[in-house]
C-alpha cells in the first residue's frame, strides 16, 4: 500500500521467503506467497505545503508489535489493511488501535482468490464500531489507496475536538 501511494520511492524490506521463515510466518491461506515484510515500509505524500503525511507500512505480526508502539507515538491515525484470507488475524491490529485511541480505518484488501466480503460483514466478523469507516481497497491500485488514506484522514479531523483543527 505505502509502495502504491508513495510519491518518493518507498524503502521497502519486503523479502524472498526461504526456510528459515517456517514456522515464524504463517501461510495458511496464503499458500503462494513468495515474500514477506521483514521490517517496515516507509514513504511520503505531499498534502499541501503545511502538510506532509508520512507513510510506515508494518506487518501485523505480533513481532513486530514493539515497532508498533514507536510508530503510534505522535501519530495521526492507522488504515488497517485486512486481508479477508486471514479475517482473524485483523483482530490484535484493530484492538492495538481501539486501545490507544488513535483513529482508524478499516481497508478491505481484495484478492482474485480471496472471498469478496461486503463491508458490513466485515464491521460484524470484526466487531469494528459503526463510526470506523470500511473502505474496498487493492493495496496495488494507487486511486483505492489513496481512498483509503483520504477517508482517514477526513475520519481523524471528523474526531478532533473542536477549536484543535
Amino acid at each position: 500500500m505505502v509502495g502504491a501511494v508513495s510519491e518518493i520511492p518507498p524503502l521497502t524490506t519486503e523479502e524472498e521467503m526461504t526456510v528459515a521463515s517456517e514456522g515464524i510466518d504463517d501461510l495458511s491461506g496464503v499458500e503462494r506467497k513468495e515474500t514477506t515484510t521483514v521490517a517496515l515500509d516507509f514513504g511520503r505524500i505531499t498534502i499541501s505545503d503545511e502538510i506532509v503525511l508520512y507513510l510506515f507500512g508494518a506487518p501485523g505480526q505480533n513481532r513486530f508489535w514493539p515497532l508498533w508502539n514507536d510508530l503510534a507515538l505522535g501519530a495521526v491515525g492507522a488504515v488497517v489493511l485486512v486481508d479477508t484470507r486471514k479475517l482473524q488475524e485483523a483482530f490484535a491490529s484493530v484492538d492495538f488501535f481501539e486501545r490507544r485511541g488513535i483513529p482508524f480505518v478499516v481497508a478491505v484488501n481484495i484478492f482474485d482468490d480471496g472471498y469478496q466480503y461486503e463491508p458490513e460483514e466485515v464491521r460484524d466478523a470484526l466487531v469494528i464500531p459503526a463510526e470506523v469507516p470500511i473502505v474496498i481497497c487493492d493495496a496495488r491500485e494507487r486511486e483505492l489507496c489513496k481512498n483509503a488514506l483520504v477517508t482517514l484522514v477526513r475520519h481523524a479531523i471528523d474526531r478532533t475536538p473542536s477549536g484543535l483543527a
